[in-house]
């Protein structure tokens, strides 16, 4: 997983709810985009770095924001909306771990947007922030990235019930469109580990270990980024909050059994990985094993063969081999036949 840039100490010393931008500057300019619906229509308005007023009339009104570098924007968009302070300060924070904060008359959620760059073959994360009130949401997100691009277009075409609701069915849409970006990434990971398996267990290689100790990261980073996020979810199913209604807590439920089935499968791979390690470290054993033994038996071979050798190799006198007209003939054959013997031997003795 891609590691993030800390600037926290941009905000040491300052009160509780100072707006401090600490994350990376992902674009130039803030995209907003403001789709206000009812049952009958949906309109989408889209300006740079500027709030859109809404038209009269009674819509539910969706302010999406992407890049979060223009503080004085936040702030004003909060005032218009009654965003609370502390709320704020999470937005700008980059780096919060996903959450929910039941406020008296909004909700405000903070997760984690998972992407599979191709290049690096890491996972990179965006925060999404969602506040939600009466009758209006807002997102944050950090990158120019349209994440919740297919919720609009459900919105503008009148697909589905989401026409129909209020703004807690929205807050669950765009959640369920961050979970439903886990199951992509997790394919991803998954061709790599299946790809790593095989390498494993035909050739393994340092390169191996390297990608196992980057895999295991990656697993490492995801669970970090799940398991507050089922929190989060459990926390909002069973909320008080007079915003959330019966009919929508269904589905809150099944987004829960989604971040559970999400749950099993990266604690599966995580003992997989383990498994692969393991084995690994086995197949390397048993290379060198077969390496000693191959070793072993050539020098098991000649050190009778290096003795024959040796003693004939003496400056005795008193020799008669040495004037045997075949002597040599005699003692080149009899070390042949020995080695032969020898091999003959480890092999029924299973050895070789």
């Amino acid at each position: 997983m891609a590691k993030r840039k800390s600037k926290r100490q941009l905000k040491q010393g300052l009160p509780p709810g100072s707006l401090v931008f600490t994350g990376d500057r992902h674009t130039d300019a803030a995209f907003i985009t403001l789709v206000q619906y009812n049952e009958e229509n949906a309109e989408e308005k889209i300006s740079t770095d500027a709030i859109i007023p809404p038209d009269e009339g009674n819509y539910l009104l969706w302010h999406d924001i992407r890049g979060l570098q223009n503080v004085p924007l936040i702030e004003q968009l909060g005032k218009q909306y009654n965003i609370h302070t502390l709320a704020l300060e999470d937005v700008l924070n980059t780096q919060q771990r996903p959450k929910l904060e039941d406020y008296e008359d909004a909700l405000f959620v903070v997760a984690q947007a998972l992407s599979f760059d191709e290049t690096t073959k890491e996972v990179q994360t965006e925060q999404i922030a969602i506040y939600a009130g009466e009758g209006f949401l807002v997102s944050f997100q950090e990158k120019p990235n349209d994440t919740f691009l297919t919720v609009r277009d459900r919105l503008l075409n009148g697909n589905g019930r989401i026409r129909k609701r209020r703004s807690d069915y929205l807050l669950y849409a765009l959640l369920d469109t961050v979970v439903d970006q886990y199951y992509i990434v997790l394919d991803k990971l998954e061709e790599i580990i299946e790809i790593q398996e095989r390498e494993i267990l035909d050739n393994p290689t340092d390169a191996n270990k390297t990608s196992l100790y980057q895999l295991k990261l990656e697993i490492l980073g995801l669970r970090k980024t799940i398991y507050p996020l089922r929190d989060a979810v459990s926390s909002l199913t069973r909320t008080d909050n007079a915003l959330v209604q019966d009919s929508t807590r269904i589905f809150i439920r099944d987004l829960y059994d989604h971040i559970i089935q999400i749950m099993d499968t990266v604690d599966n791979w995580r003992d997989l990985l383990n498994g692969l390690f393991d084995l690994y470290l086995s197949n390397l054993s048993m290379r060198m094993n077969n390496v000693m033994r191959v070793l072993t038996i050539i020098s098991t071979i000649f050190i009778p063969l290096t003795f024959i050798v040796g003693v004939y190799g003496m400056n005795f006198d008193n020799m008669p081999e040495l004037h045997w007209p075949y002597g040599y003939f005699i003692i080149m054959g009899f070390m042949f036949l020995l080695g032969l013997f020898l091999l003959y031997l480890f092999k029924r003795k299973r050895w070789l």
